[in-house]
């Protein structure tokens, strides 16, 4: 066997890899993607909280759980 085709086999598999690789972490990330959408989207119908309205509660976040933690 050639050391070409070796090579050839090796970089087409590892080429495969990569590419299955990437699709799922797309995959994933559209998934993710279109929830937060609907979750967004959900609470501006139900609750009328906007997404700069939520974005900045997620912001505060951290001091309302310290606050919850210390009992202030």
């Amino acid at each position: 066997m050639p050391i070409e085709l070796i090579i050839l086999i090796a970089s087409l598999l590892v080429s495969w890899l990569v590419f299955n690789w990437a699709f799922k972490v797309l995959k994933a990330s559209i998934g993710t993607a279109i929830s937060l959408a609907a979750i967004v989207l959900a609470m501006q119908l139900v609750f009328g909280i906007g997404p700069n309205q939520l974005f900045q509660h997620i912001i505060h976040l951290p001091e309302t759980l310290g606050k919850i933690i210390s009992g202030k």
